[in-house]
């Protein structure tokens, strides 16, 4: 089984953790192997549409974000990845505690991904399921965040 460099992946969960938005969102990447990522939401009441629910945009972000990385290690590194589908279906109602994502890369093509993640809260209900459609985009890797070469080891 193909792991990728600590190294590498330690610099990516950087670049996550220090961002605007995932910070915002209290959202971390707990995990990434080749073809899987496991993210974490700590909700709190910036999380909450009117009516005392996770909103959905909530579990929109989450699903970008667990389908990007499902499919991000398999990249060269000077490539990202861009939505071009993104569909989610709500399955129970989520109020508070954590919100946890498991994505899976199902296809890797050299310009289209196909990808799946599956949420759940801190019972291990599922309650939500979504897919995306990924579309690779050179130059927006992390070498073009300013990561060093040297951390990439076999990703060259």
């Amino acid at each position: 089984m193909e792991h990728p460099n600590p190294e590498y992946v330690s610099a990516l969960k950087k670049v996550v953790k220090d961002s605007p938005y995932p910070a915002q969102m209290q959202m971390t990447l707990e995990e990434i192997e080749i073809n899987t990522a496991r993210l974490m939401i700590r909700l709190g009441k910036r999380h909450l549409q009117p009516f005392g629910i996770v909103h959905g945009g909530v579990l929109a972000t989450i699903i970008d974000t667990a389908t990007f990385f499902a499919a991000f290690l398999k990249l060269p590194v000077d490539t990202g990845l861009v939505n071009v589908d993104l569909k989610l279906n709500y399955l129970a109602p989520v109020i508070e505690g954590h919100l946890y994502a498991e994505g899976t890369c199902l296809h890797l093509g050299r310009s289209i991904s196909y990808t799946e993640a599956r949420f759940f809260d801190d019972q291990k209900n599922l309650v939500a399921h979504g897919t995306s459609t990924l579309m690779a985009i050179p130059g927006k890797g992390l070498l073009n965040l300013g990561v060093d070469k040297f951390l990439l080891g076999n990703k060259e």
